[in-house]
């Protein structure tokens, strides 16, 4: 049975950094794209970032140059390092794998 565990979530100033991983367990990792959402209250779902078995990387552009998204398939986790953090940043962020999703961890960015 896939499990998908995230971790790193919390509270963090604007202008700060987070670094979210993702645990993958019961299958074959290294093959299948990783995929970051996030969902903001009254929002719907969107994507942050994903990335490929062969590493090609894909950003919102609302992202682009503050996120990256990187997997590390010997342990079975991908990252999601975010710097420079906004307000607008605060959402549940749910990792992706295949047509799994994790439970979600919350981000929450303060002024």
């Amino acid at each position: 049975q896939v499990h998908l565990v995230e971790f790193g979530g919390g509270l963090v100033q604007a202008g700060g950094s987070l670094r979210l991983s993702c645990v993958v367990s019961g299958s074959i990792f290294s093959v299948g794209v990783l995929g970051w959402y996030r969902q903001a209250p009254g929002k719907q779902r969107e994507l942050v970032a994903s990335i490929t078995t062969g590493g090609s990387t894909n950003y919102a552009d609302s992202v682009k140059g503050r996120f990256t998204i990187s997997r590390d398939n010997a342990k079975n986790t991908g990252y999601l390092q975010m710097n420079s953090l906004k307000p607008e940043d605060t959402a549940v962020y749910y990792c992706t794998w295949r047509e799994y999703w994790g439970q979600g961890t919350q981000v929450t960015v303060s002024s």
